[in-house]
């Protein structure tokens, strides 16, 4: 028995294990599977079009009448006539040219933040849950997914953030800690300073707001749920265990990449999109580690970094591809989602009881 059934209440699930919204990695599938299994799946969206989150969310809602998660990014728009350009292209020209692709390019706006159109989307499909990264919503898009009854998750790095997003009118909070994969959500502060790991972050926003609280960062089994939990936790978050499942639409040099690396082997980095970002090491990562403060911002980097990866990734190489990955992304497996959040669960209700 869980030791409370603060998520289950809130978002109609048997269990407080949800699977990580990863943009680029998570699928229907992967969704459906863990929703079906009696948790909560996610489905990171901040890179889909307006048409294509309609086709997602219809997936989904014809998978699974049970609660899915969809994720967004809130973050603020860049502004790139403050970027100057020339020293990430100058920092990448010789690589451009070692692959045959001429000069690099200039840093481009990328998919939108959470705006107006996809929130009308997003009411059209109702979903019982979803969740934003970097920040808050617009009011007013709160107020219209609450008026539909959809529940609401912030992720939160610090507890000041915590605090913005209860008083901003989030029904969950995500407590990301420092060793998990991807971006970090943060949002008040520098995100490269908001770096405390997840088992001392949760206690203390869990002091500190009402709302449930989602543990999340470097979770991947049992052990990581039921220690959550013993810090005042209502349940976890957990996304490179899925990344090596068959529902996972992660590259397939991605998945050897996790399936290889040893325990020390990611890192936050701005090189790949302009924001704190943990990936595994690569090439990429090791020779320009000197330039990581001339990286476009956020998300226009990708544009810069893009036809590398493409280029290498063809010729059999992750040197230069974003390879995310939690402290714990070794101990992904190459076994279905709903096994991988069974056993995870089974572990965490043995140790808790």
């Amino acid at each position: 028995m869980w030791p409370t059934d603060r998520l289950q209440k809130l978002f109609e699930i048997e269990h407080p294990v949800i699977q990580a919204p990863m943009a680029g990695a998570s699928t229907p599938a992967m969704a459906i599977a863990v929703a079906n299994a009696g948790g909560m799946g996610s489905l990171g969206c901040a890179m889909l079009t307006a048409e294509q989150l309609r086709a997602a969310a219809s997936e989904v809602a014809a998978g699974s009448s049970r609660a899915v998660n969809l994720n967004f990014f809130v973050h603020v728009e860049p502004d790139l006539a403050r970027h100057d350009p020339g020293p990430m292209r100058a920092a990448l020209a010789p690589y451009y040219a070692e692959a045959g692709l001429g000069d690099p390019p200039a840093p481009t706006p990328g998919a939108p933040a959470f705006n107006d159109e996809m929130l009308e989307v997003l009411l059209a499909c109702a979903p019982k849950v979803a969740s934003f990264h970097f920040g808050l919503p617009s009011a007013h898009a709160v107020e219209a997914l609450k008026r539909i009854g959809t529940k609401l998750i912030g992720n939160a790095t610090n507890v000041a953030e915590a605090k913005t997003l209860e008083a901003g009118g989030m029904d969950a909070i995500v407590a990301q800690g420092a060793e998990a994969g991807g971006h970090r959500g943060a949002f008040i502060g520098a995100p490269n300073e908001n770096d405390m790991g997840t088992m001392a972050l949760v206690p203390l926003i869990v002091d500190a707001v009402s709302v449930p609280v989602i543990a999340a960062g470097g979770i991947f089994d049992g052990r990581g749920v039921a220690a959550a939990m013993m810090l005042g936790a209502s349940g976890a978050q957990i996304g490179s265990a899925f990344l090596r499942t068959p529902e996972s639409s992660a590259p397939a040099l991605h998945k050897q990449a996790l399936a290889e690396t040893p325990d020390n082997a990611t890192k936050l980095t701005r090189l790949f999109s302009g924001r704190p970002a943990r990936s595994i090491r690569n090439r990429l990562m090791q020779e320009l580690s000197a330039h990581e403060g001339e990286a476009a911002p956020f998300p226009t980097q990708r544009a810069v970094i893009a036809p590398l990866a493409k280029a290498w990734a063809a010729r059999g190489s992750a040197d230069f591809m974003q390879l995310w990955s939690g402290q714990a992304g070794l101990r992904a497996e190459a076994a279905p989602s709903a096994q991988i959040f069974r056993r995870i669960c089974g572990e965490a209700l043995a140790l808790l009881a």
